[in-house]
């Protein structure tokens, strides 16, 4: 019986003695075993520190996402092999898909939030804070990868989401993990774990993995470190008391098991929508993953006049719920995760039936499809009814960790909420309602308590993720009870693994270090105008003064005219007394159109479009006949991801001051001392191509110059074909081109075409050993011409019938094998990947 395998120090090991066995919890066949002696802690963690911390605290946010994205695609590409593994935890197909698939959701989740941060390794929050009268002294606040690792110790129920949700959130931050899966079902993790080190797509030390129970682990943690617990509330309160993380500060986030309560509304009376949804969320809750969940609905509150009806529905429902091998599609519950957590099922439920009746279910007794119930760890669901809530205390203190729950009454909401608050702190609560002011009522007395609260409804029911579905996007924990900490919650997850500090100095300093321009820092004045450079080129600080416009009473009532604002400030000179208006006043928004006027480049460049305005404020109004003047600074440099028809850009934020060009020279007595030139400041955004720096432009003379190398002999880097297979190739490629063949059918699925032909705009280039359609795998058609010379002279005598076509036909479209329908631009996109593609295969770029 082989032993499961640890990942440290950039290798796989085991543990040095027999191991403890592992049992299939639906057979219960000792398949593997776990032991964890002889490994060397201290050094485990230092390696994460030193190997996996350096690398990914160095990468930005962006190249970290982009990572979690890649690593997502990898591994649900594989996810199938995982299911199998799975379904010795017990777990269904369906409860299988949430740990297994719901884990990779993570990975993709978080990637998404590298759009959110900026395009370094260390996050900028909040807003600048000036310190000073003059504008010269300042503050921000940055918040840097923390140097250590964080030591995940999971529970036993998710082995794949627990690790998952956890790691994608650390990896954004730049800090490497080390895992430490819970025992039971530590294979599934172990697999899982197995694949990412084999993508080789993180760095090495940014994973590493001990599958088993280590009583020393946190004995060398550091104060960089991150220590995060996934398990019972009684274990989570001695590892947070341990002495090192008190010596050291060790930050320590504790999600533990809770009594999560649910709530049928007083209106949710039998025959509404809302109490079915009620009895099927609690029917689901409590049988999915055999109830193996810290988010499952444990107390059942509703009104005291419906309680019969939530036991007989609630027991009809139960009735469907077939048990037995979680393989078998009939099968909607499988078992609980060992003959050990059984036991501990079955002895909390004997506790809380000395203050509830067990009003369904029997712990002795269970039929069950396709699997020996005495083999296996499969228990009935449980329910109990609690007639007396307010007076029994362990229905509110010891949980069942399995598929059982307690029906318990209110008289109102008041009861309602105090019976959702006795479980002193829960992750989850939800009501069932249609009534939003009983919903309000609830959510706001109730929310002390609970770390995530669901409303449901008919309105909501069909989208709704259900009470027990944590959200990357959404903060997982709880308070009191629940642990007191917060996991996911999107940007607010990654921050728990970041560093907060405080920087003060001038603008000009503090903007060289946020990678953000501030207000008053010293300008670069640009060689060019700004709207010339590509992304790469512009930074913050690069700034154009403009020239000046003089706004004329004409152009006040013609910008009226045409966007039909007519504000009495604007058009109406005779009611200006009690305003804050002098003089006819120019609108808002001509001053930002008349300051684009003068700083946009009106010819053809990177600047591909407007994106947006992120903010405005006008400080002061403008007169007819005042003259202005503005001053445009690229303020900061966003990356963005590109899959439409469009070529890789960034979006640069552009900080607009529009100026009073004549406050100078106006008299004193028309300023104060809190006057100033500025009167109005915006930023604004655009779309910025970057560099074309992948492809060789494929010009005659190029193409001449790269044909001179190429010879009988030429030998390719890749691939099979030779130097005339090659040439004749792309003669035939520009027949397809030129319009002569046309009678082929397209060979990529319609529901990726439009992907595929997409990415022609990018800068990546076509992987080597691409299979042309008509073309059999590993073969080469037979030559056409009699020598290498002819067959460049029909090449170059074809690709001039191309360029012919579009010249003669520029709106015309063509279609390609694998593109699918391309215009003329597309096409020489196309020839450009194309040309440089077997021109590098044969080392001819």
């Amino acid at each position: 019986m082989e032993k499961i395998q640890h990942y440290v120090q950039g290798y796989w090991t085991t543990g040095k003695e027999e191991g403890t066995p592992i049992l299939d919890a639906v057979t219960g066949e000792a398949f593997t075993s776990v032991a964890v002696e002889g490994l060397d802690i201290p050094e485990i963690l230092n390696y994460g520190r030193t190997k996996g911390g350096e690398v990914l605290r160095k990468m930005t946010f962006q190249e970290r996402g982009n990572m979690l994205k890649k690593l997502a695609l990898y591994l649900t590409k594989r996810k199938d092999a995982f299911y199998e593994l799975s379904y010795r935890t017990g777990a269904t197909k369906v409860d299988s898909w949430i740990d297994i698939e719901g884990g990779f959701g993570n990975l993709f989740a978080n990637a998404s939030l590298r759009k959110l941060f900026p395009n370094q390794s260390y996050h900028v929050e909040g807003d600048p804070i000036d310190l000073s009268r003059g504008g010269r002294f300042m503050a921000h606040h940055i918040m840097v990868p923390k140097k250590g690792v964080a030591v995940h110790i999971n529970a036993f129920n998710f082995p794949v989401w627990g690790m998952l949700e956890k790691c994608a959130v650390n990896w954004m931050a730049g800090v490497p993990a080390v895992v430490l899966p819970a025992p039971s079902s530590s294979y599934l993790a172990e697999a899982v774990a197995r694949t990412i080190i084999d993508s080789g797509i993180l760095p090495e030390g940014a994973l590493q993995i001990i599958n088993g129970t280590v009583k020393t682990i946190l004995d060398t943690v550091e104060s960089q470190d991150v220590v995060t617990f996934t398990g019972s509330a009684q274990t989570g309160r001695l590892l947070k008391a341990h002495p090192r993380l008190i010596q050291e500060s060790v930050p320590f986030t504790m999600e533990a098991d809770s009594l999560n309560a649910s709530i049928l509304g007083e209106d949710a009376v039998p025959g509404t929508p809302e109490f079915d949804l009620f009895i099927k969320e609690v029917r689901k809750e409590m049988t999915v993953k055999a109830g193996q969940k810290c988010t499952a609905i444990r107390r059942i509150i509703v009104p005291e006049n419906l309680v019969e009806d939530v036991q007989m529905a609630l027991g009809k429902a139960l009735d469907k719920v077939t048990i037995g091998d979680p393989r078998l599609k009939e099968v909607r519950m499988g078992s609980l995760v060992s003959k050990q957590q059984v036991q501990a099922v079955k002895d909390s439920v004997n506790d809380l039936a000395k203050e509830a009746q067990i009003v369904y279910g029997d712990l002795d007794k269970i039929e069950t499809i396709g699997a020996d119930a005495k083999k296996g760890a499969f228990i009935s669901p449980i329910v109990l009814r609690a007639d007396h809530p307010f007076q029994n205390s362990i229905i509110h203190e010891r949980e069942a960790f399995g598929p059982v729950s307690t029906i318990m009454p209110y008289k109102n909401l008041d009861e309602a909420i105090t019976l959702a608050q006795m479980g002193k702190g829960s992750l989850v609560s939800s009501i069932a309602t249609n009534d939003d002011k009983i919903a309000k009522e609830y959510v706001v007395n109730a929310a002390s308590h609970h770390g995530r609260i669901l409303v449901l409804n008919r309105e909501s029911a069909k989208e709704s993720t259900g009470h027990g579905s944590p959200l990357p996007y959404l903060v997982h924990g709880g308070p009191g009870r629940a642990g007191g900490g917060e996991e996911m919650g999107g940007m607010r997850g990654i921050k728990h693994y970041l560093q907060r500090t405080a920087i003060q100095g001038s603008p000009t300093t503090i903007t060289e270090i946020t990678g953000i321009y501030q207000q008053n820092a010293k300008y670069t004045v640009a060689e060019q105008h700004p709207f010339k450079y590509h992304w790469e080129d512009i930074h913050p600080g690069m700034s154009l003064k403009t020239h000046n416009r003089t706004i004329t009473d004409t152009d006040i009532m013609n910008f009226a005219n045409l966007t039909w604002d007519h504000f009495y400030a604007h058009t109406d000179i005779t009611s200006l007394d009690g305003s804050i208006f002098e003089k006819r006043t120019a609108h808002g928004y001509f001053i930002i159109s008349a300051a684009a006027g003068l700083f946009v480049y009106p010819n053809k460049g990177p600047v591909a479009a407007n994106y947006g305005l992120d903010s405005i404020r006008f400080l002061r109004p403008l007169y007819h006949n005042d003259t202005i003047n503005v001053r445009l600074t690229c303020k900061e440099k966003v990356d963005r991801d590109v899959a439409s028809a469009e070529h890789p850009s960034g979006i640069v934020k552009w900080h607009v001051e529009v100026f009073d060009a004549n406050f100078e020279n106006r008299p004193k007595s028309q300023k104060t001392d809190k006057d100033s030139p500025l009167v109005a400041v915006a930023t604004i955004l655009t779309m910025v191509e970057k560099k074309q720096e992948t492809f060789v432009e494929m010009t005659d003379e190029m193409i001449d110059e790269c044909l001179s190398k190429l010879s009988e002999d030429t030998k390719p880097k890749w691939g099979i074909m030779r130097p005339q297979h090659m040439i004749e190739h792309l003669e035939y490629t520009y027949k397809i081109a030129a319009g002569e063949i046309q009678d082929f059918e397209i060979s990529t699925p319609e529901k990726i075409l439009e992907k595929v032909k997409n990415s022609l705009w990018n800068y990546d280039k076509f992987p080597k050993n691409s299979q042309f359609p008509l073309l059999e795998k590993d073969t080469l058609d037979d030559l056409k011409y009699e020598n290498l010379a002819t067959a460049i002279g029909k090449f170059k005598s074809q690709r001039e019938k191309y360029l012919e076509y579009f010249k003669e036909n520029p709106d015309a479209t063509l279609r390609n094998m694998v593109f699918g329908e391309l215009n003329r631009y597309e096409w020489y996109l196309l020839e450009r990947k194309h040309l440089n593609h077997h021109f590098e295969q044969f080392g001819l770029i």
